[in-house]
């Protein structure tokens, strides 16, 4: 017997609107996910959950104290916000803390049910000391960072198969061997300047579903066995879509589903717990965005439920 409601989402409205008008396309996707799963009935509202603010406290536990108070202050620079990509605001700070305090709730959620998943985060290119590429708090290394001090976890992977390499992230655990970062990104795609995860896997313009999936199953499962995590992240951009407009690879909607299916299965046969951000996803045509992000939603229900 399934038992959909077993699976936590964390969503707020503040996802889908910290912006003024004009700039909101980006965030569009975070409003008609959710919308769109319980119109077709996969989830009911007793899967979404609204997430708190974030304390500072846990977010200083991997950012740095100035730039936190930037944000809070509105004070960034001008360069600073060219980098993020968006002008700041009150509200924008605000959908950061919330989204962070969402995937440490999921944290919580995937120890009992085996995956939860974050609408939004994914936010890989925050480094310590500022933000980049969308992003100004880097939610998956907060949570990381949370468990450890927590004493939840004691190694932990963090899965980033968006299409673009997951710079701050590596950045931020570059010497701490307890979080090992995976990251399979477009080698020429942003950001162009890459740092050193634990394992880069960068792949050539065009590439395709056989190729990107032959991959992604002769890694990963060696990976488990030999990094032996108690804890993952899986950042599961769907910006590695042929209909993306700037991630350069050829990887069908039905090739993104697989990719969920075979990290979800691979995870819960290794009973490692799964906390998932959607990250990217930049296809002309939002209805495209949407429904990769809701196959992942999907595939998470059919794997675990």
């Amino acid at each position: 017997m399934t038992n959909n409601s077993l699976l936590k989402i964390a969503y707020s409205p503040i996802y889908a609107h910290p912006l003024p008008e004009g700039h909101r396309f980006p965030m569009l996707k975070y409003e008609l996910i959710p919308a769109q799963l319980l119109h077709e009935g996969s989830i009911t509202t007793d899967n979404i959950f609204q997430p708190a603010i974030c304390n500072d406290e846990i977010i200083l536990w991997t950012h740095d104290k100035a730039y936190l108070e930037r944000l809070h202050n509105q004070t960034l620079s001008v360069k600073e916000q060219r980098q993020i990509g968006f002008p700041q605001s009150p509200a924008l700070t605000e959908r950061e803390l919330v989204i962070a305090q969402g995937t440490i709730d999921c944290c919580y959620y995937a120890m009992q049910h085996g995956v939860a998943m974050n609408v939004a985060g994914g936010t890989h290119h925050a480094f310590a000391d500022r933000g980049e590429g969308f992003c100004m708090l880097n939610d998956m290394a907060i949570a990381a960072n949370y468990l450890l001090k927590k004493g939840l976890a004691k190694k932990i992977i963090i899965i980033d198969l968006d299409v673009h390499q997951g710079n701050g992230t590596a950045k931020l655990f570059e010497q701490d061997k307890r979080v090992f970062t995976f990251s399979m990104h477009g080698e020429h795609n942003y950001p162009f300047h890459k740092e050193k995860s634990d394992l880069d896997i960068g792949l050539k313009d065009g590439t395709d579903d056989a190729t990107y999936l032959g991959l992604l199953k002769d890694i990963l499962p060696t990976l488990l066995t030999d990094v032996r995590p108690d804890f993952a992240f899986f950042l599961s951009g769907v910006d590695i879509l042929n209909t993306d407009r700037y991630g350069k690879l050829q990887v069908s909607p039905e090739g993104c589903r697989q990719r969920d299916e075979f990290v979800f299965t691979l995870l819960k046969q290794n009973t490692i717990p799964c906390a998932v951000s959607m990250g990217g996803g930049y296809s002309a045509d939002v209805k495209i965005i949407m429904e990769a992000h809701c196959n992942t939603f999907r595939t998470a229900l059919d794997v675990y439920f």
